[in-house]
């Protein structure tokens, strides 16, 4: 009996064993996605006869004799229109990414009344990494607007009901790619076509199950003679060009001690081999044939002991100096040493010391894409890459010094990204590729599985933070003294960055005359960390937020005016490790006084709120507090980040931008529209973008440091403008006029008063062989400083360690908004991820080096019923440096939360919980030192 696929029946059986998610991807249904291969995600939802099943462990001959539904075929059942619930994401914007959406939308398209009564039940199954979620699930009831259950919560006026054509600055302007999204149409990396996909070698990796250890010899022998095996590549094949696999505008930010593939193993995990095949099957089975010889060598697995004299040296080969490693004898990547004033000085005039060491977690991207490249050599000898990745132009640029190529003879292309959050400004799985379609001339395809993305990409880096603070009793800082030790893991990947930007806008955003950082980041036999929304900035806020709160119940006063009095305002020096401030990091705006009142405001109507609904008689056993945190980040990272675009108008009287920047849920597709529609003076859907290709211009630093906007988006908005003049500029000449008496107006410019269709221009710009194109450019100095300040109202169980968030808000300092339902979107996304980093999330290296939390259902990321709906304000600033008056805001809106979070806590229960996550049990465990668990309720 054959599979009935969206009505019609399948051209193939399946394979014994296969699944029906990879089944029907060959039968062209790429709208089913693959975001862990467990059951756990939800990405791969479809239904069979109604009723929707994970397909990816649903064995594709049950389908056998009954009727598939996809995403594709949903609109079918409802007579061709988009099914209702497509609609409401349509209308809702539901999504960010959008990886998620197909599987949401199959999942809700089958509720009930009481089903949507109860979303955090019935989407337990479907996971988003992006939203937050309360954009779903106003999506999936059909909600017009941002309906807050205890009052106000969107700090938007009108947000929700937006303009019938929106399309410039300040309008809930829809992704251009919406409709593909919830129809399954949206092209993601590995979403090619059928006679591509057959044309494909699959790779498969030999991983190292030893912390340390050297690769003696591989025996191919037994996996080429298997059927479908068509090479096995080691280090031997691999160039000796040594790399990071970080990427930045400068690749001299990082250390070189990375090969393709290395004969030195340095984790659990790392690659040893490739096995390329005509089948994923193959290649796997390639990968178990394979026989590898190590001599494992001493590992350290922690920061502390790697420092020590005598430790085991993870890259003890290198010379310092060629890598750009500080101390390689040390297994110090990076280090800083600094004191401004004197903290000896500045403790002695303290009435009040605290102390205390801080410690952050791993904590994993889990971006619902996992890392996908595909490699191939065209007829003319160029290396074509398409890749998942939020840097394809710093790609091209690593695989041209890697492989010694010219950069006209790499073509790097991104399609839609699903998520990456730092996770994918790295090259992880791209060499490999490229190294496999050079030698073969074949196209060959890596896909890494969930647990390989725990267990061999990166995570955020884990901190251990030793602070001393002291102030006075009238409320003045007097020292902030620290000693940071960060872990990079197996490699140096981001790991000075991430060091020195931590130790950066977390102290500069406090006055303090007496400040004393010394920090290192040290390598060990451990999976590596890299670029994590925040760039460690988020690690640091935990610590210092945390310590303004002691510091401020140590004194008797109001942690908030404690916070007002100390941060620094428009014109103080902002400085953390230098004497002097940054000359290029500006005030552009300042809003910070604004967002502590906001966030203030709003937990005070949410008090009365519960008061007057009762809500906060919750029973003996339960102590309530609230708590807040504040934070402070430079809108582009520092030494240069580029950007170049390029706008012209097309025949019909639309207009074609063509920009670097990559869409991964960041929502810059939709700002570089509407920034250049303003320009313009049309709207957005007037404005085709195309992205993420590296023929399209010359350079584009990439889709990190929360530069999309504000980098990418002043080098779209300045070719906008000279595009308008060119415009105007060609309209006076063909009607002999001055340029000023041209006004452009939608899709016609308006001369004199006298409208001419902006087709009717082109063809004339044609005929007389004028192009109507411009070029923007912008080098991302000088930067601006976007605040973020957080609260939270939460209720602890002090039987049960249970935490229950009754109140979460976020104010932020955005500049002028550009699309307030996308920016609200971004904060939300932001501080759903960032709950789960305080609360649960971990990445457990056990005391080998091994990663433990392999798979989704072991590494807990927010579901559906974990995330409040959190209060959004907007300060109201204009910012002088950002396009149109804008600032970033894509990372800041994770870093203020976890501290907000502890410090509730602690003012509920007396508590300081000083290590990340606070999960229940630590909670629990907290009390009952502290004493505070009832006699009758204490575990032995």
């Amino acid at each position: 009996m054959a599979i009935e696929i969206n009505g019609t029946s399948a051209d193939a059986a399946p394979r014994p064993g296969q699944c029906l998610r990879t089944f029907l991807r060959e039968q062209g249904a790429l709208g089913v996605k693959k975001g862990c291969d467990g059951g756990d995600c939800g990405a791969c939802t479809v239904h069979v006869d109604g009723t929707p099943v994970h397909s990816c462990i649903y064995p594709a001959v049950r389908a056998e004799g009954h009727a598939v539904t996809t995403i594709e075929g949903l609109a079918a059942t409802s007579g061709g229109e988009l099914h209702p619930v497509q609609q409401q994401f349509l209308e809702r914007q539901g999504f960010q990414c959008g990886f998620c959406t197909a599987g949401m939308v199959m999942t809700a398209a089958t509720f009930d009344d009481e089903q949507r009564d109860n979303l955090p039940r019935n989407l337990k199954g479907n996971l988003c990494r992006c939203t937050g979620y309360r954009a779903i699930g106003d999506a999936v009831c059909g909600h017009a607007g941002h309906p807050d259950p205890h009052g106000p919560g969107s700090g938007i006026a009108g947000e929700g009901q937006p303009d019938p054509e929106p399309g410039r600055l300040g309008d809930d302007v829809p992704a251009p790619a919406s409709r593909a999204v919830v129809t399954g149409a949206a092209r993601y990396t590995l979403d090619i076509p059928a006679d591509q996909q057959r044309a494909l070698l699959h790779m498969k990796i030999v991983r190292s199950p030893h912390a340390h250890a050297r690769v003696i010899s591989i025996k191919k022998d037994a996996a080429l003679q298997l059927p479908g095996v068509v090479a096995v590549l080691t280090s031997e094949d691999a160039p000796a060009q040594a790399f990071s696999t970080a990427q930045h505008e400068l690749f001299t930010d990082d250390p070189e001690d990375t090969r393709v593939l290395d004969d030195v193993v340095r984790f659990i995990g790392q690659r040893v081999a490739a096995v390329v095949a005509e089948s994923v099957a193959a290649a796997e089975a390639g990968v178990r044939a394979l026989r590898v010889e190590y001599r494992e060598l001493p590992a350290v697995f922690s920061p502390q002991d790697a420092l020590e004299p005598g430790a085991p040296l993870v890259h003890g080969d290198k010379d310092g100096t060629a890598a750009r490693i500080s101390r390689p004898d040390r297994n110090v990547v990076a280090e800083l040493h600094s004191e401004l004033g004197s903290v000896a000085d500045g403790f002695a005039a303290a009435d009040f010391v605290h102390e205390q060491t801080y410690r952050t977690q791993r904590v994993q991207h889990v971006a619902l894409e996992t890392h996908a490249a595909i490699a191939s050599v065209d007829e003319d000898g160029r290396l074509q890459v398409r890749t998942s990745s939020q840097v394809p132009f710093l790609v091209r640029r690593t695989l041209c010094r890697v492989f010694g190529l010219e950069e006209d003879k790499v073509h790097v292309v991104a399609g839609r990204v699903g998520g990456g959050f730092g996770g994918k400004q790295e090259v992880l799985v791209e060499d490999l590729v490229a190294l496999a379609a050079l030698k073969l001339q074949r196209p060959v395809q890596l896909e890494l599985t969930r647990t390989e993305q725990f267990t061999a990409t990166t995570t955020r880096h884990p901190f251990t933070i030793k602070l001393k603070a002291g102030a006075t009793s009238a409320g003045d800082l007097t020292a902030l003294e620290l000693d940071v030790l960060t872990n990079t893991g197996a490699y140096g990947n981001h790991g000075p960055g991430v060091m020195f930007h931590g130790c950066g806008e977390s102290l500069a955003v406090y006055k303090c005359a007496n400040k004393k950082v010394d920090a290192h980041a040290m390598y060990t036999n451990t999976v590596p960390a890299g670029a994590f929304r925040g760039y460690g900035l988020s690690q640091m806020i935990f610590a210092i937020e945390s310590a303004m709160d002691e510091l401020a119940a140590g004194i008797g006063m109001d942690p908030l005016e404690f916070r007002r009095r100390n941060m620094v305002r428009e014109g103080d020096h902002m400085l953390s490790t230098q004497p002097e401030p940054e000359e290029d990091v500006h005030y552009g705006s300042y809003g910070l006084d604004q967002c502590l009142d906001l966030v203030r405001d709003a937990l005070e109507r949410g008090r009365e709120r519960y008061r007057a609904a009762g809500l906060d008689e919750l029973g003996p056993d339960w102590l309530t507090g609230e708590g807040a945190a504040l934070s402070m980040i430079d809108t582009v990272p520092p030494r240069g980040h580029f950007a170049h675009s390029k706008l012209r108008l097309l025949p019909d009287g639309t207009y074609q931008a063509d920009v670097g920047t990559a869409e991964f849920g960041n929502g810059t597709t939709t700002v570089h529209a509407q920034l250049a529609a303003t320009a313009l003076s049309t709207v957005a859907s007037r404005v085709a973008v195309r992205q993420s290709d590296t023929d399209l211009i010359e350079h584009d630093t990439g889709a990190f440091g929360s530069a999309g906007t504000v980098v990418a988006g002043k080098a779209t908005l300045a070719a906008a403008e000279e595009l308008a003049v060119r415009i105007r500029a060609f309209a006076a000449g063909i009607r002999q006029t001055q340029a000023a008496a041209c006004v452009l107006d939608g899709d016609a410019v308006v001369i004199d008063g006298t409208p001419l269709a902006l087709a009717e221009l082109a063809q004339a710009a044609a005929e007389a062989g004028v192009e109507l194109a411009a070029e923007g450019r912008w080098g991302g100095t000088p930067r601006s400083v976007a605040f973020n300040v957080h609260g939270f109202r939460v209720a602890v169980n002090r039987g049960t360690g249970e935490l229950k968030i009754l109140q979460s808000v976020q104010a932020a300092d955005a500049g002028v908004v550009v699309n307030p339902r996308q920016c609200r979107g971004q904060i939300e996304g932001g501080v759903a991820q960032a709950i789960g980093a305080a609360l649960y999330e971990e990445v457990v290296v056990d005391d080998a080096g091994k990663v433990t939390t392999d798979i989704l259902r072991q590494y807990h990321i927010p579901t559906f019923a974990d995330v409040p709906r959190s209060e959004v304000y907007f300060a109201e600033t204009n910012d002088s440096l950002g396009p149109l008056g804008a600032k970033s805001m894509s990372e800041s809106p994770f870093n203020p939360v976890a501290p907000a979070l502890a410090n509730a806590i602690r003012n509920a229960t007396g508590v300081r919980f000083a290590s990340l996550p606070i999960a229940r049990d630590r909670i629990y465990l907290g009390l009952k030192e502290a004493g505070l668990v009832p006699a009758e309720r204490v575990l032995s």
